[in-house]
């Protein structure tokens, strides 16, 4: 059986009459990255905040450890790692040495871990916070927090202000710690990442998990994208059932096609003679946009 990090039970907070989460329920396992998207105003901050106990809940349960996430706050502390999209840091202080003070917190420290981190993410710890861009910023709170012996990490928007081999970097420390059997949760807005790290995904819209699972699991919502060019013209398609935004010329078709009739379509096809086909399987970006285009998001 695996050992939960972090279990959210019917979750709710509300601000007033405004209802930001509503009866969220998600886990993450040790060893595993769980990503978290959602437009801005989804309230992926919000359940981030309440895990974090900086709110509480209106109801419903949180567990880090499962530990409660508002009355064991400071014990939860002690063992995670957290990254905002939007780093602020002692403007006197160097880089190094506030990271240096995040991992003293933790009362290990690594010089040589830490010397890799600044290299990998080649980032000069001598210059003054005040000085750094949004990117390095953003790199002195991922080398702390990598540089530290976290048993979880919350990650929100963590690669706001990375270049994309910065990114990359980024992509591979965190699956050095899925390898050690660290739970990660991962709120993102960058699909590609999304897709490329995590186990399983969660999808936020106004306040409500609408869906959560592998990209397995979820990739059944959505449609392969299919190119075919045959000798002869293709007869009889349009009555298909699961076909959608057909394009035909003489002998070419393109078009979408629902998986359940996959098969029985290309059955078809095979009788006018292949030539090219073509086969994209759906993204993450078309399961988000499939929950999301009904609203214009």
């Amino acid at each position: 059986m695996s050992v939960l990090s972090l279990e959210i039970k019917n979750l709710t907070k509300k601000f007033g009459k405004f209802t930001a989460l509503d009866n969220i329920d998600l886990t993450v396992n040790e060893g595993e990255v769980f990503g978290y998207i959602g437009p801005n105003g989804a309230g992926k901050t919000t359940t981030i905040r309440v895990l974090l106990g900086i709110l509480q809940a209106s109801g419903g349960s949180a567990k880090v450890f499962g530990l409660d996430a508002w009355k064991d706050a400071v014990e939860i502390h002690k063992r995670i790692a957290y990254v905002p999209g939007d780093v602020n840091l002692w403007p006197n202080l160097t880089g190094g040495e506030v990271i240096d003070l995040f991992v003293s917190l933790r009362g290990k420290h690594d010089k040589a871990r830490r010397e890799k981190l600044l290299k990998d993410f080649d980032l000069d710890p001598t210059k003054k916070c005040r000085t750094y861009s949004k990117g390095n910023r953003q790199k002195v709170a991922l080398v702390a927090a990598f540089a530290s012996n976290a048993d979880m990490f919350i990650l929100d928007e963590p690669t706001s202000g990375l270049d994309p081999l910065m990114e990359l970097v980024f992509q591979e420390y965190v699956q050095e710690q899925k390898n050690n059997g660290k739970g990660i949760f991962l709120s993102s807005h960058i699909l590609s990442e999304v897709e490329r790290l995590c186990d399983r995904v969660g999808i936020i819209r106004n306040g409500k998990l609408v869906e959560t699972g592998s990209l397995a699991e979820l990739r059944h919502l959505t449609r392969n994208t299919i190119h075919v060019e045959t000798e002869s013209k293709v007869e009889g398609f349009e009555a298909f059932k699961g076909i959608h935004d057909l394009r035909m010329s003489e002998n070419a078709l393109t078009f979408q096609v629902d998986n359940s009739e996959l098969g029985a379509v290309m059955i078809h096809l095979t009788k006018f003679g292949l030539k090219k086909l073509d086969s994209a399987p759906p993204t993450l970006e078309d399961l988000f946009m499939l929950h999301y285009s009904a609203e214009g998001v």
